[in-house]
C-alpha cells in the first residue's frame, strides 16, 4: 500500500487541517498556504483551538481559520435564556425552507434574537493534517471522538510526539521552517501554487528562518525561495532606517554636522595669529 503524502491526499474525500495551540507565524502560514492550495479540489477547513492575534492579519486567508473543530452538524444556543422556560420546540418546512420555532411557557418572553448563537459541531473529514506542534498536547482536538476512524497525518520541521495517537503518518523533513516543508509538498503534489500561497509561504519561511539566519537554511532553501517569487510571491517590506534616525558620520561621504549650541565659541571668533620675532 502507498502511504505517500501524494497517494493519502488523492485518496481523501475531505480534509481538516489542524494548527497547534499558540501557534507560531510560520506555522499558520504553512497551514494556511496548504488549506488555499487544496481549496477547489478537496473540501477542506482549516482550525486553530487559539484565537488569531493581530500579527496573522497579513496572512491571505487568515479570516479562514476557526476555532470550532469542525462544520459537521449546526448547534443553536441561547446565551443567558433559562432553558426551563422553553415549553417545547418544533419545526416546519415552508416554501422548500427549514423553519425551527421556540414556543416559551405560558407568562413567559421567548428568547431574544441577541441570544442565539449559532456554533458547529463535530468532524465530517476523513483525513486531519496535523501542522507542526511538538507534542500532542498541542492538538488537544486528539482526544476527541469526532477523530475516530480518520487519517491523521503530520507535517513539520521535526518529528511530533504522540504515543497515544494510533496509526500517525508523519511526515515530518528537516527544512529552516514549516511553510518550507509544506511548500515541497505542494510542489510534489501539483497542488494549486498561485500568487497568494506563494506569498504565504515567503512570509512564512523569512519569519520560520529568522530572515534566512537560521542554522537549517540551506541552498535548497533558496531555490525554493526563488521559484515562489517565480510563481508571483511576494515578500515581506522591511521598512528601511529613516536618515534622521541616522547617528552623525554613518553615511559614507557625508560630513557630521556640529549639533546645535554645542559649537565651541572660539571657532566662531577671527582668528588672529601673533609672533613674537620679526625677522
Amino acid at each position: 500500500m502507498d502511504n505517500s503524502f501524494d497517494s493519502v491526499l488523492e485518496s481523501a474525500n475531505s480534509v481538516l487541517i489542524l494548527l497547534p495551540t499558540k501557534p507560531f507565524f510560520d506555522q499558520v502560514a504553512a497551514g494556511l498556504s496548504l488549506f488555499l492550495s487544496l481549496q477547489g479540489k478537496k473540501e477542506v477547513a482549516i482550525s486553530c483551538p487559539s484565537p488569531m492575534t493581530v500579527e496573522f492579519n497579513k496572512l491571505i486567508g487568515v479570516n479562514k481559520i476557526t476555532e470550532e473543530l469542525g462544520n459537521k452538524n449546526l448547534a443553536i444556543r441561547f446565551v443567558d435564556y433559562p432553558a426551563g422556560d422553553i415549553e417545547r420546540v418544533s419545526y416546519d418546512i415552508e416554501n422548500s425552507e427549514f423553519k425551527l420555532t421556540i414556543i416559551p411557557k405560558p407568562g413567559f418572553v421567548s428568547p431574544k434574537k441577541e441570544q442565539a448563537k449559532l456554533s458547529y459541531s463535530g468532524v465530517s473529514a476523513d483525513t486531519i493534517i496535523l501542522i507542526g506542534g511538538a507534542n500532542e498536547s498541542h492538538f488537544p482536538a486528539l482526544s476527541s471522538k469526532d477523530l475516530t476512524g480518520a487519517k491523521i497525518l503530520h507535517i513539520g520541521s521535526r518529528a511530533l510526539t504522540a504515543p497515544s495517537v494510533s496509526g500517525l503518518m508523519s511526515f515530518a523533513k528537516p527544512g529552516s521552517s514549516c511553510s518550507e516543508v509544506i511548500a515541497g509538498f505542494i510542489k510534489e503534489s501539483n497542488l494549486n501554487l498561485d500568487i497568494d500561497v506563494a506569498t504565504n509561504l515567503l512570509m512564512g519561511i523569512e519569519e520560520g528562518s529568522n530572515n534566512f539566519s537560521s542554522s537549517e537554511v540551506s541552498a535548497d532553501t533558496f531555490q525554493l525561495v526563488s521559484e515562489l517569487m517565480k510563481a508571483g510571491g511576494v515578500r515581506t517590506q522591511k521598512t528601511a532606517p529613516q536618515r534622521e534616525n541616522l547617528p552623525p558620520g554613518s553615511i559614507p561621504g557625508e560630513k557630521p554636522v556640529q549639533e546645535k549650541g554645542r559649537t565651541p565659541k572660539d571657532w566662531l571668533e577671527p582668528k588672529i595669529y601673533k609672533g613674537t620675532n620679526i625677522s
